[in-house]
């Protein structure tokens, strides 16, 4: 049986993801970082926080990209060469996800964010 507490830590968590998805939608990225931080606030060891992240962002990702072609925002035919590297860096990072070391993860994430941050804040 949950307590008040553990339903207002799931509504939390459950509207984070809500943001997850807002973040992908309106700004193309920002939801899987979000997702990242919120697991391993959940306890979840940061491979797996990372990994499941993917797993959340995956059909958020598809949806946003259907609505946009559908609207015409994006051709698919532009996207197509970005997909296929995409997809080989994806792969080369899912093997190297289960080999790193999770503090140097951590790191390399936080450093991400933190260039991540000052590249927008120059625009």
């Amino acid at each position: 049986k949950e307590g008040r507490g553990g339903i207002l830590k799931k509504a939390i968590y459950y509207f984070c993801a809500f943001l997850a998805g807002l973040l992908n939608g309106l700004l193309g990225a920002g939801g899987g970082m979000l997702m990242v931080t919120i697991l391993s606030k959940m306890g979840l060891e940061q491979k797996k926080a990372h990994a499941t992240s993917i797993c959340i962002i995956l059909p958020i990702c598809l949806f946003s990209a259907l609505t946009y072609i559908n609207k015409g925002i994006v051709n698919i035919n532009d996207a197509t060469g970005y997909m296929i590297w995409g997809i080989l860096g994806a792969v080369l990072g899912a093997f190297v996800l289960s080999k790193i070391n999770q503090k140097i993860l951590s790191n390399i994430f936080g450093i991400f964010v933190i260039w991540a941050a000052i590249q927008l804040l120059r625009r």
